[in-house]
C-alpha cells in the first residue's frame, strides 16, 4: 500500500485546478515564493484578486513559459 500524498503534492498536480496561489505557481515553475511573487508585481506573470486573495491562472504559467521561450529564440540586436 501506498503512503497518502500530502496536499501540496496533489495540487503540483491537479490539472483541473483554474486558479493557483503564489506558492503553487512557484512550485509548478520550480521556482522560490518571493521570485514568483516579484514576477506577479511586475506584470509578467499574470494575476488576479479574489475578494483579498491573489490568485495565478494555471494558463498564465504556462503563457509565462511560452514567453520565456519565445525571449529566448529572438536574436539580440547589436547597438551601432
Amino acid at each position: 500500500m501506498n503512503a497518502p500524498e500530502s496536499a501540496a503534492t496533489l495540487t503540483d498536480y491537479d490539472q483541473t485546478l483554474v486558479l493557483l496561489k503564489v506558492e503553487e505557481a512557484a512550485r509548478r515553475l520550480r521556482i522560490g515564493r518571493t521570485l514568483c511573487y516579484s514576477l506577479v508585481s511586475s506584470g509578467q506573470i499574470e494575476s488576479v484578486t479574489v475578494g483579498r486573495l491573489r490568485r495565478i491562472p494555471a494558463d498564465a504559467v504556462i503563457d509565462y513559459v511560452a514567453q520565456l521561450r519565445q525571449s529566448r529564440h529572438t536574436p539580440l540586436t547589436s547597438a551601432a
